[in-house]
């Protein structure tokens, strides 16, 4: 299991650091890595306008959020907040990169593993676990600061979220079906019918969230988009908060996804998904998605030897970090683009009020 030594040899090299300017109040755009050359100026007029009382930090797998949040929750008596969809589950803690025993030693965190494989974890229920834990930061007068790679997470934490109801389950199991039996593309152009406005921000490919856009649809009587105007209240004032999506080249980046991998592999990471696979869970589980996880379940079955397993797992991985940066700029255009020495040295200059602050236990 990586520990806390593995996890520094993860972290972004502070040489030379990767920049990318944030969209400014007269609509300037993000552009790509290496074009900024003052990033500090960014940090000062987006980010100052008022006192910052949270810290959140977005950017793609292996960037090396968890190390920027541990190191500056250590240094500010912070406590750390998961906001990652798949760090929450308990089954996969090699797997998702958690953070080490040795870390959680070292400062306060949660919603780290508190939730079993068998469950489907949404974005709304995050939200309602996460509430607790803010109001536990501001009676301990510790700063939050909540990390991860699930933009979706972070964007309802700031800007709010459609209170759906449960769904049953034999609306789910029945469009599922579908799905295997029609297509994506099928329900897609259902979907376009019934919801058209949720359609044309959909892939015709992306088969999970078109079922699930039809699922709201099925059960409610009203489509998604509708939804989505009134729902769950920001529970963090987005102008309140200092706000960075760490970035990194793309070769070290890529070259860290690898090299992650491999150290997963190295500290049982086989056995865990292994483990999991055991279970009999339904392959539908978010869990069961998890990077990885099918790729090594393949393996596991015979299907395709383990190195080939190994080198698909950290392709989807490589690929998966191209439509989260994709993600970021569109979806989060206001946050400024940094690498982690940066963001770091901003963070502690902007919060040097918590350096003295009573610490959460």
């Amino acid at each position: 299991m990586p520990g806390a030594s593995q996890r520094g040899a993860l972290a972004p090299s502070k040489a030379a650091p990767t920049r990318v300017p944030v969209a400014s109040p007269r609509g300037w755009r993000p552009r790509i890595a290496d074009e900024s050359r003052h990033m500090s100026h960014e940090w000062d007029h987006h980010q100052k306008a008022k006192v910052a009382r949270a810290v959140l930090i977005a950017g793609p797998t292996a960037s090396g959020k968890s190390a920027l949040a541990l190191d500056v929750a250590e240094r500010l008596g912070g406590i750390v907040i998961n906001a990652d969809s798949m760090q929450v589950y308990r089954d996969l803690r090699i797997l998702t990169a958690r953070p080490s025993a040795a870390d959680e030693a070292r400062v306060p965190h949660r919603l780290f593993g508190h939730v079993d494989a068998a469950e489907n974890y949404s974005v709304g229920r995050w939200l309602r676990d996460v509430a607790p834990v803010l109001e536990e930061a501001a009676r301990g007068a510790a700063l939050p600061i909540v990390v991860g790679g699930t933009g979706l997470y972070l964007k309802a934490l700031t800007g709010g979220l459609a209170a759906i109801p449960p769904i049953p389950s034999t609306t789910r199991e029945a469009l599922r079906a579908r799905l295997g039996c029609q297509g994506a593309g099928a329900l897609h152009a259902e979907l376009t019918q019934r919801d058209p406005v949720t359609a044309a921000r959909l892939s015709p490919g992306d088969g999970v969230r078109i079922v699930r856009a039809l699922e709201v649809v099925e059960a409610t009587g009203q489509p998604l988009s509708a939804w989505h105007r009134a729902g769950m209240p920001a529970l963090i004032d987005a102008q309140k908060a200092l706000k960075v999506v760490l970035s990194l080249e793309r070769g070290k980046l890529h070259q860290r996804i690898d090299g992650r991998f491999d150290a997963m592999m190295a500290h049982g990471a086989l056995e865990e998904v292994q483990a999991l696979y055991a279970r009999g869970l339904d392959p539908w589980l978010p869990a069961m998605k998890a990077h990885g996880v099918p790729r090594l379940i393949a393996a596991l079955e015979g299907q395709i030897p383990l190195p080939e397993a190994v080198d698909a797992a950290k392709r989807d991985t490589r690929r998966y970090t191209k439509r989260q940066l994709t993600w970021f700029r569109n979806q989060l255009p206001d946050w400024p683009w940094s690498a982690a020495a940066e963001a770091e040295h901003a963070i502690l200059k902007t919060f040097a009020s918590f350096r003295d602050a009573p610490r959460l236990t």
